[in-house]
């Protein structure tokens, strides 16, 4: 018996080329299953083989829990009852009791080889697997072996991978035997079928094929920051120069435009936007909304949102056809961008300094004109007034250093008992509202003020009823609502 678990041993490792261990491992198994079967299906078993002679012992198992824990009395033992026979046993330890092992030759051999064979199969695939991961291999190329409901199924070398259909370009008519190149987008280990799951819709698809057509970026020459896509349309991709000598534009487009036209056909004649790079948000955004021509740039840091001011006639360029130019340059720069005309940035402008304005003179208790210089000179809140440098508002011609004292003390007083409110206010705010997504205490505070106290209750209002309640954008607006009901969809 011994010897012939031996020879059976080495007979599989040798035929699947996989270790001895997980032949034995497998056998193991195999061996449980079948004693399980014998003594109960809900008990543990634990066979244990030496490698050396091929004898094999059987144990059955119960893991230790606290009594109130235990919920089955075929692999699970009560505290108690264990330190009886263990005085030192601890809840999470296991108590072996030996058992007459299962003669090999009485298991079932189909099943048993059944078994085996799926364990070893199982560990081929994982040690391929595992080779293809050490390569660090971002691009798969490989050939349609069979389409499922799923997507299709793509032989590449000894590995199976599955592009989903959500992952294939929409345009795209992929048949069996068709070669086929895609990213690897996530390695699923639990998946029952391929284990890597591929995407030719991902940005990242993008970026590889570049790197594999432009050289100079894996010698570290050029750099690839971002990638946009809207996949099978318009692709926006950001690149930077190391070194100052070479034009990165002009090294990823290619000798009469060769590189891109290579990437390009690899995505079905996507069109690709070549984009110059800035550590400056406002000239990456300008950048990226080539080739519409910018007047103006606002940002807020806050809102990490930029007003982007076009002429008319530039405005459709600068959207793009279904608004995809400035959807693509957002996602790309990763801020919000809001276009808008000369004459709407004006509207705004001025909606804003009335806004302002009105807050200075209610909250300042001053009159129109000092409201109107303190915009003039800059100030667009109360904070500012309050705490920026002495120095900055005695350089105000219109004030003198009286004047400039008393505005200063003003501030700091109505911002103190507004944080005192703030803090009341938050005590009937609940948990659930503060720690949304996007929630602030400041925020929180403003809305509580105007009767929102609960996650729901802010989901129930409308973009405009919240926009005009605590003065955010509507697009913040819509986006913190959103977050807010989310929890009725799920």
């Amino acid at each position: 018996m011994s010897r012939e678990i031996l020879l059976l041993v080495d007979a599989l490792a040798h035929e699947k080329g996989v270790e001895k261990s997980v032949v034995f491992a497998a056998l193991e198994s195999a061996l449980a299953s079948a004693t399980k079967k014998r003594i109960h299906d809900d008990a543990d078993v634990r066979v244990s083989i030496d490698p050396e002679t091929g004898n094999h012992e059987a144990f059955r198992r119960w893991q230790v829990l606290l009594d109130a824990e235990v919920d089955n009395d075929e692999n699970q033992m009560g505290l108690i009852d264990a330190r009886e026979q263990y005085p030192d046993i601890e809840v999470g330890d296991y108590i072996e009791e030996q058992v007459p092992p299962v003669d090999f030759g009485r298991i079932g051999a189909q099943a048993a080889k059944q078994v085996i064979l799926q364990k070893i199969r199982d560990a081929e695939r994982e040690q391929v697997l595992n080779d293809f991961l050490a390569r660090n291999e971002h691009l798969v190329t490989g050939t349609v072996k069979r389409m499922e409901r799923s997507g299709a199924i793509v032989e590449a070398g000894r590995l199976e991978a599955l592009l989903p259909r959500d992952q294939m370009v929409a345009k795209e008519n992929l048949r069996v035997s068709d070669r086929v190149r895609a990213v690897l987008l996530r390695v699923d280990r639990q998946a029952r079928g391929p284990h890597l799951i591929l995407s030719r819709t991902a940005p990242e698809f993008v970026i590889r094929l570049f790197e594999l057509e432009v050289p100079e970026i894996e010698d570290g020459l050029l750099e690839l920051k971002s990638c946009a896509r809207d996949p099978g349309m318009r692709s926006k991709i950001a690149v930077k120069s190391n070194d100052p000598r070479i034009d990165p534009i002009g090294t990823c487009v290619g000798m009469r435009g060769s590189r891109v036209t290579a990437v390009r056909n690899e995505l079905g004649g996507e069109n690709i936007d070549i984009v110059l790079w800035s550590p400056e948000p406002a000239q990456f955004v300008i950048n990226a909304l080539a080739p519409a021509e910018v007047q103006s740039i606002v940002v807020d840091e806050d809102a990490h949102a930029m007003d982007v001011v076009v002429k008319e006639e530039e405005l459709a360029i600068a959207i793009g056809r279904s608004g995809q130019n400035v959807r693509l340059a957002s996602e790309l720069t990763g801020w919000t961008i809001n276009l808008m005309t000369v004459e709407e940035s004006q509207q705004k402008s001025e909606s804003e300094q009335g806004r302002i304005r009105t807050d200075f003179m209610e909250k300042l208790d001053v009159d129109e004109e000092v409201a109107n210089i303190l915009i003039e000179e800059g100030f667009s809140s109360l904070e500012e007034v309050a705490y920026v440098p002495l120095q900055e508002m005695l350089e105000i011609e219109a004030f003198d250093e009286e004047t400039v004292n008393e505005l200063r003390n003003r501030a700091r007083n109505v911002l103190l008992t507004e944080a005192i409110v703030d803090e009341e206010q938050l005590e009937n705010v609940s948990e659930d509202l503060l720690s949304l997504e996007g929630m602030d205490k400041s925020l929180a505070a403003k809305l509580a003020r105007g009767g929102v106290h609960t996650r729901d209750d802010l989901a129930d209002l409308a973009v405009d009823e919240l926009v005009e309640l605590v003065g955010m954008d509507a697009e913040r607006a819509k986006a913190l609502i959103s977050t807010a009901r989310a929890h009725w969809f799920e």
